[in-house]
């Protein structure tokens, strides 16, 4: 079952990425991720190939709990991977997005 970061307890604070959601999705859909430390973050949207298609944060975030959207407005239909990276932590999910 994928981790909802909305339901893990603040403390102790761990590095977390959540499933995005609603998935499968049409328009809009919002990932949650938590960070243990503030520092450098990067959380991006690739394709099957590898090819990276958003770009939904690139910068410094504080520790605690985050939320961004991803709207499918210009992706085609299909099966996606998002990435989040900060220091040493990258995790990658998938999405599915139908038109």
């Amino acid at each position: 079952m994928p981790i909802d970061v909305r339901s893990v307890p603040n403390s102790p604070l761990e590095t977390l990425l959540g499933q995005n959601y609603p998935d499968p999705f049409n328009g809009i859909s919002h990932i949650g991720f938590r960070l243990s430390r503030a520092g450098p973050v990067k959380l991006g949207v690739y394709d099957l190939l590898g090819r990276e298609v958003a770009t939904l944060v690139d910068g410094t975030l504080s520790a605690g709990d985050h939320e961004v959207r991803i709207e499918g407005a210009g992706l085609s239909s299909g099966v996606y991977l998002y990435r989040l990276q900060t220091g040493d932590f990258v995790q990658s999910k998938r999405l599915l997005l139908l038109k």
